[in-house]
């Protein structure tokens, strides 16, 4: 399945006395790679939003590998999983300049109405733009 990287170096903000990235920092740095990913697709969560959909993540998986530290080029692998429907998953990668992989994660948001407040299916422009991959 398609995958979008970006790479960027972790602030002095984001890590904690130790110099290390405090973990609360990666569900930004995934959320930063599935909007990466959605532009890179050709579209993006502000459309979305423009249309009535919202994607609220339901869950969050994270192994932590080695840690990122203040400075580090680090860069964010988003990778689609499967072909969404009422759900889209995704895996990533965090990897530092060296390649060590630091992170593993996967998220799982669901399309949601924002007027109804209920799950629904992935809208088909985005399953039309998915399957031209």
């Amino acid at each position: 399945m398609k995958f979008n990287e970006i790479s960027f170096r972790v602030r002095y903000s984001e890590t904690d006395q130790m110099g290390v990235v405090y973990h609360g920092n990666y569900a930004q740095y995934f959320e930063m790679g599935r909007v990466e990913w959605l532009r890179q697709l050709g579209t993006s969560y502000k459309e979305m939003e423009k249309d009535g959909i919202m994607l609220p993540v339901i869950s969050l998986h994270v192994e932590f590998k080695k840690s990122a530290v203040y400075d580090d080029l680090i860069t964010v692998r988003t990778i689609l999983k499967k072909t969404p429907s009422v759900r889209i998953e995704f895996d990533f990668e965090i990897r530092n300049e060296a390649g060590d992989i630091l992170v593993l994660a996967n998220t799982v948001l669901v399309f949601m109405d924002m007027d109804k407040k209920r799950p629904v299916k992935c809208p088909d422009y985005l399953l039309e733009k998915i399957a031209a991959l």
